[in-house]
């Protein structure tokens, strides 16, 4: 373990074998940093706050902040990070509002510079946040999903696996797995992150059948009612299967549809 003769950490933070801590950092107590951190400088890590395994956090992040709500009564809540993260410059990561509750960031996430996860978030693993990009509060992501720089995302908003949004969309709806907000959208779908799928493993024929609920979906003209009936009658795929629960799970409705087809490869064209 490396701490910097600047840095400070209270009694009662629990450091992990391994860890290194730079200049003028400051580590609470009722923290813990698992195995091989690496906190570089100017770091804040407030109480009740959990770093797993070889995370780096960059210079100027403060993690375990008080939520951002004015329901918030002071009550002990949480924020759990899980193992190799990376966390850069300005990150910022609240703790859950109710007592108990927490922001949870699954494992090997990426935030870029000053990306901003509010109270009750849920990131999934794999997940990649890009620059000055704002998840407010209760919002979930599944795993492997990409959100693009400077993008707006409202509370309790959903985004499932392996979906897409774009540089400065905006998300009001909830995001299908799989699926693709082009740059500058509000809550609109405007294909499939085919790349994403290809690099997650799936199979071609798990493509294949995440293209034909896509057109169900949002490209029939049916209604979202007429369209889940349709995707029940191949829910013995698991991709679609996944879809249409997301679906019905939904509270705020899903995202339209961006009627104009996108010219890339990444709405499907000519995948098999």
């Amino acid at each position: 373990m490396s701490i910097h003769p600047t840095a400070v950490v209270e009694a009662g933070a629990r450091l992990g074998s391994g860890v290194k801590v730079g200049p003028f950092c400051y580590i609470q107590k009722d923290t813990e940093i698992g195995d091989d951190g690496e906190l570089q400088s100017h770091v804040t890590v407030l109480a009740h706050t959990t770093l797993g395994r070889r995370c780096q956090v960059h210079a100027g992040a403060v993690l375990g902040g008080a939520p951002q709500d004015h329901g918030f009564k002071g009550d002990v809540s949480y924020v759990r990070i899980g193992d190799d993260c990376v966390l850069r410059e300005s990150v910022t990561v609240n703790r859950g509002t109710k007592p108990g509750t927490a922001t949870i960031i699954g494992d090997r996430c990426m935030l870029m510079a000053n990306a901003h996860c509010a109270h009750n978030v849920e990131l999934g693993t794999d997940v990649t946040i890009a620059n000055s990009t704002a998840l407010a509060g209760y919002v979930t992501v599944g795993d492997r999903a990409f959100i693009s720089g400077t993008i707006s995302i409202h509370q309790f908003v959903r985004i499932g696996r392996l979906a897409m949004v774009g540089l400065t969309a905006v998300l009001t709806k909830d995001l299908p797995p799989f699926c693709l907000i082009g740059p500058g959208e509000v809550s609109q779908v405007g294909g499939m992150n085919i790349i994403g799928m290809r690099r997650a493993g799936m199979s071609a024929a798990d493509r294949a059948a995440v293209k034909t609920a896509f057109k169900t979906l949002f490209r029939s003209g049916l209604n979202v009612q007429q369209a889940l009936a349709r995707l029940d009658e191949q829910a013995a795929v698991p991709v679609i299967k996944e879809m249409a629960d997301f679906i019905r799970g939904s509270k705020r409705g899903i995202c339209g549809s961006a009627m104009a087809r996108p010219t890339s490869s990444e709405d499907g064209a000519g995948d098999e």
